[in-house]
């Protein structure tokens, strides 16, 4: 996860610099359910409305979140599926908080309504996350089901007026671009926490309409979009917390932006970005499926690394006599092509892995995804930035 809002806010106030990032353990994104009451078009589990057997029970989750609790696992995102539709979610949620784990609630928003409520604010979410994939018909169209615009809508208001830290997930491609600069108002006007913009990873569902990903252009706009609302925001004093994810060249563009906006400050926010690092699958980034399975993030489902149900999450995290496993925590990764070769390497770590895989059966080939030009990163003479789309 790129922190957009953390980096402008150093144009204002700088921080000292320090070593490159490294917690003490993992955050797990969760997948606790893989039932979902939609069939949304981008959905990395392919989720559908019926129950999947082999399941975790409770009693089995409770024994892997002390496995966590035992490998220092800072954060816990509770995830589906639809979360909401386990009968013990807010059980395990408050026995979360209770272990001391930072504890997210990743949901469509569209069960989130008066009669429970009152029991998500209970449990304590340190965070409730909520696709939206645009204005209604937009998101309608995406989620696949008529009404789930207003219904997620009002899962975020029901959130926000509880009291919960809420935030809004969009997923960007070519059919939604348009309705971003909507979409941020709508944050505004709702007085919304946070805003999550994901580029369309070659996963679950998204990789079968990989033809859909936004084109380059249009990824650039976009970003362009997000970071002048963000600097507004933060220039004002009152900022947004404004990320993005699943596309690591986000940090090498917003240097690009500095630097024209900013030169003087572009060393150390250079330095600020080789301290994040960029992806960390496999590192500091880990999932668990339903059925217990860990993968190296909540994007690589048909790769197993292990079942918490035969071996403790630890044990699964720190082998690296898997191949991928040892590519991903070496330092800097053995990526080829224009990664291999990236002037800003060690500011994105070769970006996103699994579209590689993808789109060529090689854990190292360079990142598809990458909207860098050649000059940009450093492999020929820079060339005219091209015209931006508008969306």
């Amino acid at each position: 996860m790129f922190r957009v809002t953390q980096f402008m806010r150093e144009l204002v106030h700088s921080t000292p610099l320090g070593p490159k990032r490294k917690p003490p353990g993992p955050v797990v994104i969760w997948n606790l359910v893989r039932r979902c009451n939609l069939t949304c078009k981008h959905c990395y589990s392919i989720s559908a409305d019926k129950d999947f057997p082999g399941e975790l029970t409770t009693e089995e989750i409770y024994r892997v979140m002390d496995d966590l609790k035992a490998a220092h696992v800072p954060v816990l995102i509770l995830s589906g599926g639809e979360p909401l539709l386990r009968p013990d979610i807010f059980d395990i949620g408050r026995r979360a908080k209770a272990m001391g784990f930072y504890v997210g609630l990743s949901s469509n928003g569209t069960l989130i309504d008066d009669d429970n409520i009152a029991a998500i604010a209970a449990t304590g979410f340190d965070y409730v996350g909520v696709s939206l994939d645009g204005l209604a018909a937009t998101h309608d169209r995406f989620r696949r089901k008529a009404g789930a615009f207003a219904a997620a809508l009002n899962g975020v208001r029901q959130c926000r007026d509880a009291g919960a830290k809420v935030g809004v997930r969009f997923t960007l491609t070519a059919d939604n671009a348009h309705d971003l600069p909507h979409l941020l108002d709508l944050i505004d006007d709702e007085r919304i926490d946070k805003f999550y913009l994901s580029h369309l990873n070659y996963a679950g569902r998204g990789n079968k309409n990989r033809r859909d990903d936004a084109h380059f252009r249009t990824t650039r706009a976009a970003l362009d979009s997000l970071f002048e609302r963000c600097w507004q925001q933060v220039r004002a004093g009152a900022p947004k917390e404004f990320v993005t994810g699943n596309n690591d060249a986000d940090g090498v563009y917003l240097l690009a932006w500095v630097r024209r906006r900013f030169p003087e400050q572009a060393a150390h926010i250079e330095r600020k970005l080789i301290e994040w690092g960029g992806n960390a699958s496999g590192v500091n980034v880990a999932n668990i499926d339903n059925l217990g399975v860990v993968h190296p993030d909540t994007m690589w489902w048909n790769y197993p690394l292990g079942n918490v149900r035969e071996r403790p999450f630890a044990e699964i995290w720190n082998d690296v006599s898997d191949p991928l496993m040892a590519g991903l925590k070496t330092s800097p990764r053995p990526v080829t092509g224009r990664c291999a070769t990236c002037a800003h390497l060690t500011i994105c770590n070769g970006n996103t892995r699994v579209r590689a895989w993808q789109t060529t059966g090689d854990f190292w080939a360079e990142d598809p995804g990458c909207y860098l030009s050649d000059g940009e990163i450093g492999l020929a003479a820079p060339q005219p930035t091209p015209q931006l789309l508008e969306v």
